[in-house]
Formats: C-alpha cells, structure tokens, sequence
C-alpha cells in the first residue's frame, strides 16, 4: 500500500508541475494595413502586448505590469480571425502572415496584411420608396452606412437595414418591413445590394396606459410624453419622452414603449405603454471640502419631490466657503493650511454663504419647458477684487429645443452692495474721492434679464474626448427693468470648446473665449467714465484659462504702497507694496491642450500638455493700456475620479507683471498718484493649479 501511494504521490506532483507559459509579448503590430486602423484589428485579435513595464527597457527594471505570454495556437488563429474580418469588409482576396522576432524570454509580433483590392457596391437599390413622400424620400435615404462606391462591407449592411426601419418608424410606419438581398461578382469585384421595403399604412399615437404611479398625478406624466393622441407615430418621440421623464428626477425607471398587447402590424393607432417606478421623494444631502482660494468649505441641501403635487420640486440648500479665514469662523487658517488667502484682505475678510430656497416646476405649458423660482441671501467674492453681498429672488424659464439645445431665460432681483478695494474705484472710474468712493459702494438695486444658450455635443460632460460644446450668453441690467442707474450695463458672452481623438486614449482639446460689456457714462466729481459694477466685470487668469497666471492676474491692475514707503517719487520697500486686479470690459482667451495617457496606470492617469492664450483690457483707456497677447505654455497631469479628473497644472510664464498706476495711501486712507506706470517684480515663473475637472 506504501508502495502504491507513494508512486500516486509522483504521478501527482508530475501532473501539477509548473507549466510553460511560452514567451512573453512585448510588442504587437500591424504592417499594410490601410482599409482598417492598428487599434481596430488589435481588438479582433486575442495576441496581446504586454504593458509598458515590460515593454519598455528603461521600465523593466522595476518588475512591474502585467506580462502577455504567446500562445502559438491562438496566434495562428488570429491570422484567420484578420482574414475572415477583412473578407466581411469586402477584401476577399485579403493576406495575412505573420513575422515573429524571437528575443530570450520574449517575442515581438507583427501581422503583415495584403489587403487587395475590395468588392466595391457597384449597384444600390432601395425598392418601394413610391409609397413615400418626396420629403420622407430624402430623410429615408440620406448619410447612410452603406453606400454606392463603398467597398462592400456586409457588417455596414445590416447597419444600413437597422437604420432604413428605424428611420420608416420614425417617418409614421411603424409597421414598416423591409428585405435585403445581395449578389457579388468576385472576377470583376462588383457587389449589387438590393433592399426592398413595405412601409405599410402611416400610423398615429393612440391613448397611453401607465402603470406604476403611487402618488405622482396622472396628468403630469400625460403632459411630459411628447407622443401625443393624434399626432403621427414617430419612434424618437418616445425615447424623447422618456428622456424628459427621468430628467424630472421623479422616477427611478421609466420606459415609453408600443404596447404591443394591443398593437398589430398593420394597425393605423399605436397604443403606448407608460411603465414607472416612483423614486425617493425626500432626499437630504451634504458635502465638505478645501480650495486653495476657499479654505475649508460646505454644503448641505434638503430636496422635496413631488411637492404639494404636480411634481414640484422644492429645495433648500445653504453653502459656506473661507471656512477658517473669514468672519466669524475665523480661526487663523491664513497662517497655515490656507496662506494663499493672506494675499485675499476683501473677499476672504468675511464668511461667505449662500442661502437658496427654489421651487422647480417640470411641463410648464410644454413637455420641454421647466420653470424656477427661487429666494436667496448670498454673500460671495472674486479672489483680491470684490466682495458681493446681497439678497434678492430670481424667475427662470428653461426650454430644450428638439435637437436638445437648452435655452434659458431668467430674470434676477437683488438688493445688496460691492465692496472692492478704493483703489480700483479711483483707477479706473476717476472716482477717488471719500464721497465718490461710499457712493459706489452703497447697497443698491440690480436686476438682470439673461439669456443662455448652450449647445452640447461633447460624449461626456466630465471628461469629454470627442465633439464639440458652445454656449452664448447675454445679460441685460437697466432701469427700465428694475435696476439703480449706477448698475446699468450689458454684458455679451461666447464660448466654444473642440474636442477630437488621436488615438484611443489621446485627444486634442481647442478652446475660444470671449466677451464685451458696455455700460452708460457715470458722472463723479472727478470726470465722466462708463462704470461696470466690480462684480460684473471680466477677469482672466487661473486653472481654467491661462494657466501661466495665477487668478485674476492677467489684465490691468492697480498698486498701493503705504505713504511711509515712498520717498522722492520711488518706493523704498517693494515687499509693502499691495496689488490689486481691476478687470476689463473686454477679453479674450484661447486655449489648445494634448491629453497623453500615462505610461503608468494609462487607464486612471494621463498627461496634458497645453498653450494658453489671453489678453483682458479696458477699452476706454486702451490708449494708456494697450491690449496686449500674453501666451503661457505648461504641463499637468489627471488622475480619474468619480467628481472627474482630478488635475495639478503648472504654467509658464515669461512676462514682467502687469504695469499700473501705483497709489501711496496715508493713514486715513487717501489715496495720492505716485506713478502712471509701475510693476511689481514677480516672485517666480512657474504658476501651480490644484483642481478637479477639465479646464474646458
């Protein structure tokens, strides 16, 4: 029995001995091939490389990433899955070999590719369109995947005959049928396609059952459903209407769908089916966190849904910023964790707040119409520029069109007062005197009427790597409306960003920025000057325009030094001297950037290297301040998270700081000319951004 367990003990160990795993693949390429991209035919193959660890020699030694062993059995059957891949695309006379370089412990691949000359569509043919109008003609038949001339690709077929009865349902067929056939003539490459369609009788929505209510009123999912009784039968509508449903926040599920319990091919009225399931109507949340310019900051908001019926949603939320420098939760954090906000003595002095109550209201007088009224006490600043405290309410009307652009109006009422450093009032509104300067900070009305056009089209609003998004903005401020003659002006804003892809994971981003505000004259003791609000003036520099910058710092500024500093005309200690941005009523920016994954963790980390562009001036006093082009290059790198990237951005910049008028202030605040033009040396080149989000 010994004799006999022992040998199966052999017999055991033999069969678990370590098995070889073949070679490890370092590369893998592709050679000739044109119709299809490297990274397309990487994906139909199961041969894969190895990561960058272990495939780049200044990598290795850390013994590192994941190791991709060859098996040669798959590795021939790759050849035939290139081939058969090709030939469905239409290359029936497609090539594939392979060329294996053999190292010690590894290999590197490469797959040569003869493509040939394909089956190219010499006849396309959509038989039944004379039961169609000559517009439904033209909507059926255009940018289709498959077209005469195109090499003959029967996964681009299929494509096609999804996309002719997809289009039939939404031109009011829904009981459209359709046949495809195809012929291929190999000796001469000649494919002929032939698709015949039966539209059958043009349809109309019928009435809807829904099912799955609780407390939600009937007639408030009948008025978000665009498929209306009556109307002709298209199938986008209800996908439409089903994406207004979940947009209400109302509901956890919602699915708008044919009910085809009562629906037959042929049938002129399309019943529709409503299936919902009500989501939670109370919700409360919050949240806490640190900015560089904030300090420590917080949130919290409590959400009604379904309010008093008719799916209401009211809100109240309350949010803090300058946590721990501002008063009265100052607590000294200036002098450690928060030493940015040392330099920030107007917006970061006070606690700044809002306090915001608003009720939503979905379907108002249209499925895409969303109406909001809210109440509010805010108290908020522009790092080294402005402190705004006021309170007020705001009525908007937000309407998304049909090809989902979001429109919105808003009319805005508030009562409150801009406190801003005396020297930026003096330098720039000539009003310099202690009266002029109270005048202008005095709690005043201000009411805007507001127009916002946005165009998304980007594939992800977090981190977008293809498309396009633009939006336009105009705000109007007048007495007519409501406002204080000293709040008068009008504001014009655009904005449009690019986004296109290199590669899988490589995009190149483009942006362009700009506005222009006018205001009427403002008469004070000093002269007649066009005055814009500090709060409502433009200001350019930071993590989400010109990096090279820090924030605000790019465009015209103001200097003060106290009287006891300036000798002769000249200040003798320019460690004591303050500055202080004033923005613009005109500016610009543009920005390129290149999104590079990370050798390391190329999932979760990338590489940005960017250029950005910029110029903010006054257009009354462009004379004195000419506008000029400031260009500051740079590099970050983005981590993926939940929030969105999260990013560190270094910028560089090459320029001499801004030059202004620099102003001696004595001890009871008078403010006396000392130069018309003086900057301040800059500490260093190099700005540093900490962030989450793209910059655009």
């Amino acid at each position: 029995m010994g004799i006999v367990l022992s040998g199966g003990a052999a017999s055991l160990q033999a069969q678990v001995s370590p098995v070889d795993l073949g070679p490890v693949v370092r590369n893998v390429g592709f050679d000739g091939n044109r119709a299809y991209d490297s990274e397309l035919l990487s994906v139909v193959i199961a041969t894969t490389q190895s990561s960058p660890f272990v495939r780049w020699w200044w990598l290795r030694w850390m013994h590192l990433g994941e190791k991709r062993h060859l098996d040669e059995i798959e590795l021939r059957r790759d050849v035939l899955r290139l081939t058969a891949y090709y030939r469905e695309g239409g290359y029936l006379e497609v090539k594939v070999d392979t060329l294996v370089q053999r190292g010690e412990g590894f290999v590197n691949v490469r797959f040569q590719v003869e493509e040939g000359p394909p089956v190219v569509v010499d006849t396309f043919a959509i038989e039944g369109l004379e039961a169609l109008a000559e517009r439904d003609r033209k909507e059926l038949t255009r940018d289709l995947p498959l077209e005469r001339g195109d090499p003959f690709d029967r996964r681009a077929m299929l494509a096609t005959a999804d996309t002719l009865v997809a289009r039939l349902h939404d031109l009011a067929f829904p009981s459209a049928q359709l046949y495809r056939g195809f012929t291929v003539d190999r000796a001469r490459r000649k494919a002929v396609i032939q698709f015949t369609i039966e539209p059958g009788p043009a349809a109309t929505v019928g009435g809807a059952t829904i099912t799955g209510l609780r407390e939600v009123d009937t007639s408030l999912v009948r008025r978000l459903l665009i498929a209306q009784p009556g109307q002709p039968f298209a199938q986008r509508d209800l996908y439409e209407s089903q994406r207004l449903l979940y947009r209400t926040e109302l509901f956890s599920y919602a699915s708008v769908e044919v009910d085809t319990t009562q629906f037959a091919n042929g049938n002129t009225v399309v019943p529709i089916g409503v299936r919902i399931r009500e989501g939670k109507f109370r919700r409360v949340r919050a949240a806490a966190g640190y900015g560089t310019n904030d300090c420590f900051r917080g949130g919290a908001a409590w959400t009604a849904r379904n309010w008093l019926g008719g799916g209401r949603i009211f809100e109240v939320s309350a949010r803090a910023s300058k946590i721990g420098v501002g008063d009265p939760a100052d607590w000294g954090l200036e002098n450690s964790v928060c030493p940015e906000l040392q330099h920030d003595p107007i917006g970061s002095s006070l606690l700044n707040y809002n306090v915001t109550a608003s009720v939503r209201r979905p379907a108002f007088l249209s499925p895409f119409n969303t109406v909001t009224g809210a109440l509010f006490a805010e108290r908020r600043s522009e790092w080294q520029v402005y402190l705004r405290e006021e309170q007020g309410g705001s009525f908007s009307v937000r309407r998304e069109t049909p090809k989902r652009i979001p429109v919105t109006g808003t009319y805005r009422l508030a009562w409150g007062k801009t406190t801003a450093p005396a020297i930026t009032f003096c330098a720039y509104f000539n009003a310099c005197t202690t009266e002029d300067i109270e005048a202008l900070r005095q709690r005043r009305r201000l009411a805007t009427l507001a127009a916002l056009v946005t165009i998304p089209r980007a594939n992800d609003p977090l981190d977008p790597s293809r498309g396009y998004n633009l939006s336009f903005e105009w705000a109007w401020s007048d007495k007519i409306i409501g406002s204080d003659p000293l709040t008068e002006f009008t504001r014009l804003q655009a904005d449009a960003s690019w986004y296109r892809p290199l590669s899988r994971n490589t995009v190149l981003a483009w942006r362009i920025r700009g506005g222009v505000l006018w205001s009427p004259p403002a008469t004070f003791d000093s002269g007649t000057v066009s005055f814009v609000p500090p709060d409502q003036r433009f200001y350019v520099g930071g993590p989400n325009d010109v990096r090279g910058y820090d924030r605000n710092e790019l465009g015209p500024v103001v200097y003060t030094v106290p009287d006891e500093f300036v000798a002769g005309g000249e200040v003798t200690d320019s460690s004591r001297v303050e500055r202080f941005p004033s923005g613009g009523n005109t500016f610009g920016v543009g920005n390129v950037e290149l999104r590079v994954p990370s050798p390391v963790w190329s999932s979760r980390v990338r590489f940005a290297f960017f250029a950005d562009a910029g110029v903010l001036w006054q257009r009354d006093q462009a004379d004195l301040a000419p506008p000029v082009i400031r260009v500051t290059p740079g590099a970050g790198i983005r981590i993926a998270t939940p929030l969105g990237p999260a990013r560190v951005d270094v910028g560089y910049n090459p320029y001499d700081r801004a030059s202004g008028p620099l102003y001696q202030v004595d001890d009871a605040g008078e403010l006396t000319l000392v130069k018309d033009a003086f900057s301040s040396p800059r500490r260093h080149r190099y700005s540093i951004h900490i962030s989450v989000g793209q910059p655009f």
